[in-house]
């Protein structure tokens, strides 16, 4: 299908970048916010892009987003849920680090702790944390995902099963506004809910453009977690279910609890 070279520019941006943003396009090409708007809806029609709030990504979400260009999508907010969510784990712990790019980001921040017992199914993870001396790492086995490290399938799941740990680190690809936790991919979902049934703590980590998404199966409710990582809640209903399940959250753009 023809596009016009601006319209198959925003396209490539957002495939490099994960996102484009409504003011920063208009900026980048000297046009109106309302123009590019005008080009966000048209592409989007034409199923190059889906809207979220402020700008437009590629379809379906995250689920076949190129892994850097997700490694890219908020990776400042990444960042500091990363810290954020790595200060809510103590030293000499054990922990388990699920798949995506909010928990590896949790990962490059743990790197300083001391006596930790790390058990992942993230090849990434493993990897960065592996050459730190004081930090074991135990990796589950099974089929390891091409496009981005991550050891999913029975027998991941079954590995997860062998371990209580005192904490446990996930994240999600959508969070819904009645508290349900989403992702695309049926047997990352399974392991996912295997961390939680064999941890102590669990912590959440997701951006806020989590909110802006949907995916179609559920890994579990808000209210299982101990601990919510975010850059901002934008969801009073959100808000008010982790008070009700006193569940603790934790905004770094705020940096309020």
């Amino acid at each position: 299908m023809f596009l016009l070279p601006r319209h198959a520019e925003i396209v490539q941006l957002a495939k490099d970048n994960g996102r484009v943003l409504v003011e920063e396009l208009a900026e980048r090409f000297d046009v109106s916010p309302q123009t590019i708007r005008k080009d966000l809806n048209e592409l989007c029609e034409k199923r190059f892009l889906a809207r979220i709030h402020g700008g437009a990504v590629i379809p379906s979400g995250i689920e076949n987003m190129e892994y850097e260009a997700r490694r890219r999508i908020a990776a400042d907010e990444k960042h500091a849920i990363g810290r954020a969510a790595a200060a809510l784990v103590p030293d000499n712990a054990s922990l388990f680090i699920n798949i995506g790019t909010t928990t590896e980001a949790v990962s490059e921040a743990l790197v300083n702790h001391k006596g930790l017992m790390v058990i992942t199914n993230n090849i990434n993870v493993a990897n960065r944390m592996r050459v730190q001396p004081s930090i074991e790492v135990v990796i589950a086995g099974g089929v390891v995902r091409g496009s981005d490290g991550g050891v999913v399938g029975e027998a991941a799941v079954d590995f997860f099963r062998q371990f209580k740990a005192d904490y446990a680190v996930i994240g999600a690809s959508a969070i819904d506004e009645d508290g349900a936790l989403l992702d695309f991919d049926f047997r990352e979902v399974k392991v996912a809910q295997a961390i939680i049934a064999n941890a102590r703590h669990v912590i959440l980590v997701a951006d806020s453009t989590k909110f802006e998404r949907t995916a179609p199966v559920r890994i579990a409710h808000l209210s299982q977690v101990s601990s919510f990582v975010t850059d901002t809640c934008p969801s009073a209903e959100i808000k008010k279910i982790c008070q009700e399940a006193n569940v603790q959250l934790v905004e770094t753009a705020r940096g309020s609890h």
